[in-house]
């Protein structure tokens, strides 16, 4: 099997891990972005800013802006002013029980498949992950900007 073949397997898995987190969203009754939003709060804690979820799932602003504000809306998220433009994220009551009864257990099945993997086997995938998205941006950036 040659190299690009098993390099466009590897794409076909992301895609259906990025399908199976869809599904996971469905299944809890949550958007995809409400479910990252979410999930940010449990991994950023509560207070922080929409550009800081858009950083920790290289979001748009547009998607977490709307994300946000729907969710807080429903009265699961309260926004609170900081110096500054920026708006800090805090979960209401109901945001917190949603997060308890529908989110805690998907990161915990993430995290329980990520021990069962072990630290060696995760170091290596990301290392070499990390090394093609380098290698391919240096190809890409070698095509011309016309």
């Amino acid at each position: 099997m040659d190299a690009y073949k098993l390099f466009q397997d590897y794409i076909r898995l992301q895609h259906q891990i990025d399908e199976f987190y869809h599904e996971l969203a469905v299944r809890q009754k949550l958007s995809d972005s409400a479910l990252l939003v979410l999930w940010t709060l449990v991994d950023l804690g509560e207070g922080c800013t929409q550009r800081d979820i858009c950083r920790q799932f290289s979001l748009t602003k547009q998607t977490v802006h709307s994300s946000v504000q729907k969710l807080a809306g429903e009265g699961l998220l309260s926004l609170r002013p900081s110096p500054g433009r920026e708006v800090r994220v805090y979960l209401t009551e109901a945001g917190r029980a949603l997060i308890q009864k529908k989110v805690l257990p998907l990161k915990n099945a993430e995290e329980a498949a990520s021990i069962r993997m072990g630290e060696s086997e995760l170091t290596a995938m990301l290392s070499l992950t990390q090394k093609w998205f380098s290698l391919f941006q240096e190809e890409a950036n070698s095509i011309s900007k016309t």
